[in-house]
């Protein structure tokens, strides 16, 4: 059996866990994140891993090798943290540092969505010719797509469903890029200002919803509108055989996908109604990312980051 650590690194918490070849998590260590610096944050990364270690039943010199999915854009080749939002690791080499800090040589790097999406893959159990889309919705908005096992990352960006123009009546300026529309922290801002109290969090929203609160009924109206608009422009240019959302918004707020469906009908050409029963949630239980960086470690052949 060939185990690795997979590693999920975002900019509250870093998760680290030990997985099979068959994608199984054996255990899993959560730390938060520290991201003063770039060193405080790369302390974090670590101080996970050893934890981890320290609580492991697998011995250390059983695991295989390391994948970590970091936010933001990465180059691969190199094992480079190129840019992020959220943290401060711009250009920061983070494979070689890695590698000396734990003393495993096998590692690779992905962006954090995109390793979430190959355990969404693997979890489907999809055929060569079909086309997968794994949605996030959290912090920020993203997707990644994969076709019979392989990424489509065009020039290497690709996948940033965040960025796409939507329309909103809840901003001042209506054209509004989808994150800045819907992520967590943008309804947290839009709640804010509709009830005039700086106390209110993203997860009250859902609550009040739920509740029959009207201004909160109001709020995830826009939401899914906007939502909506993203997941139709990625269903007219891929036609893709499967959408899986995940994210903590997503996976915590599962009916949001019924309020998805309910207006992405109304868009929707009689041929393209196929993907209306082929949208789902997450079954990962929000740890795909840690599953997907495993399982790309137990792939890797040669010391270095991979293309795979």
């Amino acid at each position: 059996m060939k185990y690795a650590i997979g590693i999920d690194i975002g900019g509250t918490k870093v998760a680290a866990g030990i997985v099979n070849e068959y994608g199984d998590l054996i255990q899993q260590e959560i730390v938060s994140s520290d991201p003063a610096d770039k060193e405080a944050m790369f302390a974090s990364v670590v101080r996970c891993v050893e934890q981890l270690m320290d609580h492991s039943s697998i011995p250390f010199e059983e695991i295989y090798g390391i994948g970590a999915g970091l936010p933001g854009k990465v180059d691969r080749e190199r094992g480079v943290a190129v840019y992020q939002n959220n943290l401060p690791w711009d250009d920061f080499p983070f494979t070689d540092r890695l590698q000396k800090a734990v003393g495993i040589e096998r590692i690779v790097i992905d962006n954090d969505v995109y390793m979430a999406a190959f355990a969404e893959w693997k979890k489907a159990a999809m055929t060569k010719q079909e086309l997968l889309v794994y949605i996030t919705i959290s912090t920020g908005i993203s997707c990644s797509i994969i076709q019979g096992g392989e990424y489509i990352r065009g020039a290497g960006f690709a996948g940033e469903l965040g960025l796409v123009p939507v329309y909103s009546k809840m901003i001042n300026e209506p054209l509004q890029r989808l994150e800045s529309a819907a992520s967590g922290p943008a309804m947290q801002l839009q709640a804010r200002n509709v009830y005039a109290n700086d106390q209110v969090l993203t997860k009250d929203i859902f609550a009040n919803y739920l509740a029959g609160d009207d201004e909160a009924q109001h709020l995830i109206k826009e939401m899914v509108s906007v939502l909506t608009q993203g997941v139709y422009m990625v269903h007219s240019l891929l036609d893709p055989h499967k959408i899986i959302f995940g994210g903590s918004v997503a996976i915590h707020n599962p009916w949001l996908l019924e309020l998805i469906k309910e207006k992405l009908k109304t868009y929707l050409l009689a041929e393209q109604s196929h993907i209306l029963d082929s949208m789902e949630i997450s079954k990962l239980n929000n740890v795909q990312g840690v599953i997907g960086a495993g399982l790309r470690a137990c792939m890797l052949v040669k010391c270095t980051s991979q293309k795979t």
